[in-house]
Parts: structure tokens; C-alpha cells; sequence
């Protein structure tokens, strides 16, 4: 039964350092990470570039990655996104059951909006404090739930460990 862990939060939650960790623990994780396929795709992972052509690679990452953990290749797969805005979720959770994984847990790096902006701050690539403050009134706005689709959802307040 292929699982997924799908990683919410702001710039500078922590997301992406957590991910590498999982990443590689056990039998190992994919990673499918959207900035990361930015960078393959454009360039640079600052580049945004057009969402569909990230959807297409997201897709066929999650598709591969849900046939390796079928066959026991792999333990399962992390996407590394914002997902910040509920719509986008519950588009990303049925995406991610369309390519084939029978569990999704959420884990929800819910960090004070001041540490991601003092974290963004210290970053080479750094995402505009605007954006990250909008995305931060989406997001508590309407938090991620088990009604999304999710099978569980996972808190973490202060999240720090991995950051």
C-alpha cells in the first residue's frame, strides 16, 4: 500500500529540511519537491515558471513513485509544497490518489509566522514577506484537515528540530 506524507507549511517552516531527513531514513522516501523540480525545469527554483508544466513533472514523480513503493522498492513518497491554500490540497490530494497511493498523511509544520519570516531573512533565495504573509492568513484561515482527504494529519507547533 504506497503512502505519501504531504508537508504544509510556510517559507521557512522547516519543510524541506524535514523532508531530506525522512528522505533518508529506512528504506528511503522519494522526495517530489516543487522547487526542486523548478529548478530541473527552469533553471533556478526561484523561477515559477508555468504551473502546468510543474503539475505534469509532479504527477509523473508521484506516478513513479507510487509504482517503486507497490513493488517495495521504496518505503513511500514526500511531497515538499507549501500547500497552504486549502483548494490547492484537496486538488494535490486527489492527484496524489489518482497516481496511486492508498494513504496520505499530512504533516502540518504549523511554525510562528515571525520564525519563518527571521528564517526566510537568512535564506539566499528568499520568498517577499508579502507573499509569505498572505499565505499565512490562507492557511490559518482554513487549516488542513482530515475532511481534505487526508487519512491523518500530524501538528507540529515550534517545529525547530530539523530547521
Amino acid at each position: 500500500m504506497p503512502s505519501l506524507l504531504m508537508l504544509i507549511g510556510l517559507p521557512g517552516s522547516g519543510k524541506s529540511t524535514l523532508a531530506r531527513h525522512l528522505a533518508a531514513q529506512g528504506k528511503g522516501w522519494v522526495l517530489v519537491s516543487t522547487d526542486a523540480i523548478r529548478a530541473q525545469l527552469f533553471g533556478d527554483e526561484a523561477i515559477q515558471g508555468p504551473w502546468l508544466a510543474v503539475q505534469r513533472e509532479v504527477e509523473r514523480s508521484l506516478r513513479l513513485a507510487a509504482q517503486q513503493a507497490e513493488a517495495g522498492i521504496v518505503e513511500g513518497a514526500i511531497y515538499d509544497a507549501t500547500n497552504a491554500v486549502r483548494k490547492h490540497r484537496r486538488a494535490a490530494i486527489a492527484l496524489i490518489r489518482q497516481c496511486g497511493f492508498t494513504t496520505i498523511t499530512g504533516l502540518w509544520l504549523d511554525v510562528p509566522l515571525e520564525v519563518c519570516l527571521q528564517r526566510n531573512q537568512a535564506r539566499d533565495r528568499q520568498v517577499p514577506p508579502e507573499v509569505i504573509l498572505r499565505m499565512h492568513c490562507r492557511l490559518m484561515g482554513a487549516p488542513p484537515s482530515l475532511m481534505e482527504g487526508l487519512d491523518r494529519l500530524e501538528r507540529f507547533e515550534g517545529f525547530d528540530r530539523f530547521a
